[in-house]
């Protein structure tokens, strides 16, 4: 009882004019950063940060924290209407949410994904609430050794649920490569550099999601004669309503997703690996797997929902333990420092209006930032209406300006170009996309936690099943890798069975 008689002071504290006006102001400024690719929470609320040193700490970290919920919310807006992920957690978001507004839906996969980032952030902001000791303590297990393994259950789900592994595998293995460019976190050396300065820093993430989904895109429909006319996009309280209706049936992908985002946020996997990881799971449990990609809400609500579970729960280690679990939570945590606050368990001690402000508002700001994004719902879709003829140029325009913002660099905008020929190669051959990217983020990582987890164990792989955590999550993922094989071994077992007892009678 006591978290809740502290939960009822921070909303007496939040719950002030002036502290709600930084909440309204910080979600539209969150939702303008989330749909401009290349900018991104973090580095939103790092532009943003000095703006807030003349506040209060509460009133501050309020105003930031939602320009991240705002961020979060608007990231799955150009996933869904143009194919461009606004943040690097939308991309599994464009899976099957641009397909969805290509048949007319956009204001259902919109409505969905925002209900699902709702949900998510609810769940996170409870369990921050309630089981904040015991979770700071579950996050301190994690070492090198568990955090690979849930790298790795992350790429194997995909491997797992793949139409074509091989494609798969192959897809997997060019983003690999594509993260191992630049220099080498473990040991400092320069790879595949070719003697260009301008790669010490390896190719940005950004760039290449930017150049394979948004000009990607863009060649595909010119090859498909660019229709001169605009989508319908007819949007109203309805379709919001009726899309309410259908979300009570995913209630089991809502919870998993939530816990597998809760999960991600405080070990800290990141919103990004979350978001894929909870999608590959949504589609490895549906009974409509083999449509996912051409237009499942469930695989939007299954992203989206992972993903804001994950960007909330991040902040539980940061406020608890002073470690930043995620990039946003690292900007925080400086903002939090420069007002002359420690992170840590005595904050919850020394700061308690604070910190116990700064939660309610959690709940606040995300039921304001849930009535703005969905009362906006019909401004977004409209756009679709849009003749594409018009608004293609448009696109090329933003993914240049989101290129180049990334390091103010040109040769972004060429990398990007590139993608953008890459990914039209590799979808007319049919090769999955995701893997690539997921690759690509979480590559590099998984490599410095394996090599450390090497290190440490100097060559053994029995490391990993040290523990009955990192066992369970090894013993998972590799379930997960040899998924195909199992399965077609047990399909001709059966077929080999059932021929028997047909000729036995």
């Amino acid at each position: 009882m006591n978290e809740l008689d502290a939960l009822f002071h921070g909303f007496a504290i939040a719950l002030t004019w002036y502290n709600i006006g930084m909440m309204v102001i910080g979600i539209v400024l969150g939702i303008i950063i989330g749909v401009l690719p290349g900018l991104g929470g973090p580095n939103g609320v790092a532009i943003l940060l000095p703006l807030t040193f003349t506040m209060q700490p509460t009133s501050a970290i309020i105003m930031l924290s939602c320009i991240y919920w705002g961020s979060l919310f608007a990231g799955a807006i150009t996933s869904v209407l143009f194919n461009i992920p606004g943040e690097t957690h939308s991309v599994a978001t464009t899976f099957d949410g641009y397909p969805l507004a290509q048949q007319g839906r956009a204001g259902e996969a919109l409505t969905a994904s925002f209900t699902g980032s709702f949900f998510g952030a609810l769940v996170a902001v409870l369990l921050i609430t309630f089981l904040a000791p015991l979770v700071a303590k579950f996050a301190l297990k994690f070492g090198p050794p568990e955090f690979f393994a849930v790298f790795l259950l992350t790429f194997c789900s995909f491997v797992g649920t793949g139409k074509d592994p091989f494609k798969t595998i192959i897809s997997m293995m060019l983003g690999f490569g594509l993260a191992a460019v630049g220099m080498d976190t473990v040991s400092g050396e320069l790879r595949m550099t070719f003697g260009w300065s301008e790669l010490l820093r390896g190719i940005d993430f950004l760039i290449v999601v930017i150049g394979l989904f948004g000009l990607g895109e863009i060649l595909l429909s010119m090859e498909d004669g660019l229709a001169f006319e605009g989508k319908s996009a007819k949007i109203n309280t309805r379709v919001v309503l009726e899309t309410w209706k259908k979300l009570p049936k995913y209630w089991l992908t809502l919870i998993r997703s939530a816990a597998i985002g809760c999960w991600m946020g405080i070990t800290p996997g990141g919103a990004t690996a979350a978001s894929f990881m909870g999608y590959g799971i949504a589609k490895r449990f549906s009974p409509n797997r083999d449509k996912f990609g051409t237009g499942q809400l469930e695989g939007v609500i299954a992203p989206e929902t992972a993903a804001h579970a994950s960007g909330t729960a991040a902040l539980l280690p940061m406020l608890a333990l002073g470690i930043p679990g995620s990039a946003t939570a690292a900007v925080l945590l400086g903002g939090l420092m420069v007002w002359g606050l420690q992170p840590g368990p005595l904050l919850f001690v020394e700061q308690k209006d604070f910190v116990w402000g700064l939660i309610a508002s959690m709940y606040l700001s995300n039921i304001a930032g849930l009535i703005i994004v969905l009362s906006t719902v019909p401004l977004f879709a409209a756009i679709l209406r849009i003749p594409f003829a018009i608004i293609a140029p448009v696109i090329i325009v933003v993914c240049a300006i989101g290129a180049y913002t990334v390091h103010s660099a040109m040769l972004d905008i060429w990398f990007m170009l590139l993608f953008g020929i890459a990914g039209y190669v590799l979808k007319k051959l049919d090769y999955p996309l995701a893997p690539l990217v997921l690759s690509l983020v979480l590559g590099d990582r998984a490599e410095a936690a394996f090599r450390q987890t090497m290190m440490g164990s100097k060559g053994g792989l029995g490391v990993f099943w040290s523990n009955g955590l990192v066992g369970t999550i090894t013993t998972l993922a590799l379930l997960m890798l040899f998924w195909p094989l199992l399965a077609f071994a047990w399909r001709k077992l059966r077929r080999s069975l059932g021929g028997d007892a047909d000729s036995a009678a």
